[in-house]
Order: C-alpha cells, then structure tokens, then sequence
C-alpha cells in the first residue's frame, strides 16, 4: 500500500538550521527523461514513489519549493507532509475534513427550515386551542356520560417535535372510569376488551355496555354526536365523514386558514399496567430505574381502536396508549438532568427525531399518489427513535456535533427493522408494528428502496417539496 514518506532522522545544524532527513538523496541530473532517484528510508527499503520529497531549497516537479515550517526557537520544524494531487505538482495534505460531495446535505439547514415553521404552527395553535378549549367546558357542563372528561396535552405539538405543515393536530380527551378489568384480545397485547369489576347502580357508562362489555362503537357514537351538535355554534367549521377503523372524530376549520383537527376520546385507568407490558419501556440504562419505576406509577389509557381481522375490525376493541409517557421521555430525555436546558449541555436526540419524521413525511407527499406509503406514520419513526435511545444511552453518544453521524444511526436502525419485519412496540415488546397483519411485505420493500435512495444520494427529498 502507500504510505507517507519516512519523517523521521532530523539532525540540527550548529547554525540552527535543518540538515535534511536522513536518507533522502539528491535529483539525478543524468538520469534519462529528468527521472528522479528513488529515496532511501532509514531502513534502506525504497519509499513509495507516491510521495516524493525533494531536498530542501530545490523546485519540486509543480514549480514549488518543499517548506519547512520555522519553529519560535529559530530551528526548522519537520516538514509538512506533502500528498500527490492530480496532475503535476503537490499540495499540502489538509487537516480540515473533506468538503462534502456536491449534492451532499447539510442537516442544520433541514433543522433551521423546520424551526422557520414554528411561527406559523403556532399560530394555527391558537386558532385550534381556541375551539378545543370551548369543547372542552361544553362537555364538562353536560349531564351526561361525559361530564368528567378534560383535556389532555400530548402529541407532537406538546412534546415540540411537531414538524409537519401547521394544518393537522391531534387532540385527546380522557375520561377517568370506575375499577375496570381487561380481557386481551386474540394475544396481541395491545388490543382489549373493557369490563367493569363492579358495576354500581348510577354508572353513567352503564349504557354503553353490550355482553358486560363496554361497547367502543356505541360510546364513540356518542361522543361524536355531542361534538356534532356543539360545532354547530361555532362558525366556519365542519366535522368529516367517519373513517373506517379511526377512533379519531375530525373537524374541519376552514378559517382564517384551513386545519384538520382530530379528536380522541381516552379512557383513563389508575390500575397497574397490563402484564402484556412488564418487559416494555426499556429505560433503565438510559433514564434509570427510578424514572421508570416513576413512569410506570402513572395511569395508562385506552383509545377505541378496532383491532383488524383478516379483513374486518373489531369494533368494539380498545387499544393501549401511552402518549402521556412518551411526552415525559421526550421532555427529560437526557441521562443528565440538565441536557438541553438552558444551563445545560446541548444533544442532537430531538433534531434526530425531527429529521426522521420529516423524512418520512417528504416521502409520504412525494409518493401521495400511491398506497405503498398509506400504513405507515409518525409512530413508527419514533418508536424506531425511542429503540435507539436504549441502544445508545449515554448523553456522549448524541453530541450535538455529530448530528449527522446520530441521525445516520437512526436510518440504518428503521431500515434494519424494515429488512426484518420487525419493530417491536417500545412499550409492549410482543406487538410487532411491522408484522404482516399490520403491513404488507411489498409497502415495506417500497419504504426500505426510497429510504437508501435517499441516503446514498444526499437526501435530496429534504429539499423537493
């Protein structure tokens, strides 16, 4: 292989000077063609003819004298290592990293184009607060099933990850129930049906119940026409056809500027968590044991998602949520308790999670015209996210410095889970989100080919829309 010429063998010189390197000899002037004589390392094995120097104070083959760099105390520093350039001549070998490659991206320019949206999220914000807010003391004054629902602030928005156009917001309503019990649906860990352990004379959810079972379709049925009924006093807002298999109810604000907003009922549960999610939120190397031991003191919630069934859903499913916790691992997501804090030292975690999302979200836009993209969302990405926190815990693994290097390793993580069909749930390891009952072989191929598209080409759907 090549290798740099032979350094060392310096002599000093009674008058300060540098005597040249041992075993570096001369220009053979009768040489045919002006060829050179090959210098002798100390060894006396021939160098690499790649890198040649030639004697002090004599011209190099592109015109240039070789330099010798003088120290403070007068004496002559060992030269700068010389590298063969193309075509004649030589160049100092740079100590700066290489320039990126033409089309290469710069990721902070991807970040700084995202945070110039935060002023117009914001302002979409205020508009979909305003209307929540109304709701929100609208149904707390019914005397009906869902007087005690309040609000809760979880999602992207709250947990500042939020990048997507400022026109889709998600917004949850909890609704605490009485002592329930869980029955597991099919062994997929996340799936339920809900029933009460005692049911006293008065429960207003009595109605809902269907088999003893509390029936998700008749309570989100509900829930939906008091919604309906309520935006009919606010102007410039409509409510949207239902979604096959969506707990969300979504409206429509058309002004000053149009923004979908989707709402979720939650059920909310004091009780331990379900035994489906013991080996689930795998913190304890990253955030400590206290801290999950903490997290899982918390309540858990319930969304009436229907589970799937060959090619029907089961209506009347609950699904497990834990977007409160995510919210509180994205906040204090630091093994120190001062990461990204105003006193504190700055990681990359968060812009990772922003330039993952936003990847897929180029994508989804760029491919709208074809279903391979449809199942795939947000979650996905920051499950894959939250799975690389555990891999890589130390504060010193995200160093705000090496943002491309973090963002890199958050790539080749989902496409790895791509290739196996595998990403577990973060926090209910046996539910596969990628399994096939979720999505289809072929729509993950199609993701996993544009996703190493992308990264060997620069990323260039950063910049497209």
């Amino acid at each position: 292989g090549h290798g740099p010429p032979a350094q060392k063998g310096h002599a000093e010189r009674l008058d300060g000077g540098c005597r040249r390197p041992r075993g570096f000899g001369a220009r053979s002037e009768g040489a045919p063609g002006g060829a050179q004589r090959t210098f002798r390392r100390p060894s006396g094995r021939p160098a690499p003819n790649t890198e040649v120097r030639p004697p002090r104070g004599q011209p190099d083959p592109g015109g240039r004298r070789a330099p010798s760099v003088p120290r403070r105390d007068g004496r002559c520093a060992r030269p700068r290592p010389l590298t063969r350039w193309r075509g004649s001549g030589f160049r100092r070998r740079s100590r700066s990293p290489p320039r990126p490659a033409p089309g290469a991206w710069k990721p902070r320019l991807v970040l700084e184009k995202l945070r110039l949206r935060r002023q117009e999220i914001s302002e979409a914000a205020e508009v979909v607060n305003r209307v929540v807010d109304y709701l929100s003391r609208r149904l707390q004054s019914y005397e009906s099933e869902f007087r005690g629902v309040s609000l809760l602030r979880t999602g992207s928005y709250y947990e500042h990850v939020k990048i997507s156009a400022p026109n889709e917001f998600d917004i949850m309503f909890k609704l605490e129930v009485p002592r329930i019990q869980l029955e597991e649906y099919c062994k997929t860990g996340a799936y339920y049906f809900v029933k009460f352990k005692r049911n006293p004379k008065g429960n207003p959810l009595s109605q809902f119940l269907e088999d003893e079972k509390l029936s998700a379709s008749k309570m989100l049925s509900k829930f939906r026409k008091i919604i309906k009924e309520e935006i009919k006093n606010i102007q410039d807002i409509i409510m949207e056809k239902k979604k096959r298999g969506s707990p969300a109810i979504t409206l429509l604000i058309r002004k000053p500027k149009e923004i979908s907003v989707d709402i979720i009922l939650a059920l909310e549960s004091k009780s331990s968590w379900p035994a489906s999610t013991q080996e689930g939120l795998p913190i304890s190397h990253w955030l400590g044991t206290k801290v999950k031991t903490n997290l899982r003191r918390q309540p858990f919630y319930l969304v009436p998602k229907h589970a799937k069934e060959g090619n029907y859903f089961q209506e009347e499913t609950w699904r497990l949520s834990f977007s409160h916790i995510e919210k509180d691992l994205l906040k204090s997501h630091g093994q120190s308790k001062t990461c990204c804090e105003s006193d504190g030292v700055k990681c990359c975690r968060k812009d990772c999670l922003k330039l993952m999302k936003y990847l897929l979200e180029q994508l989804k836009t760029k491919f709208g015209n074809r279903k391979e993209l449809d199942k795939f969302c947000s979650y996905h990405v920051k499950t894959a996210f939250f799975h690389v926190c555990t891999q890589d815990p130390q504060d010193s693994q995200w160093q705000a410095k090496d943002l491309e290097l973090c963002f890199d390793n958050c790539v080749t993580y989902f496409l790895h889970c791509l290739k196996k069909e595998q990403l577990n749930h973060y926090f209910i390891p046996e539910f596969n989100l990628f399994s096939r009952d979720q999505i289809d072989k072929i729509s993950k191929e199609f993701l996993l080919q544009q996703i190493e598209y992308e990264r060997n080409n620069g990323f260039p759907v950063f910049h497209e829309f």
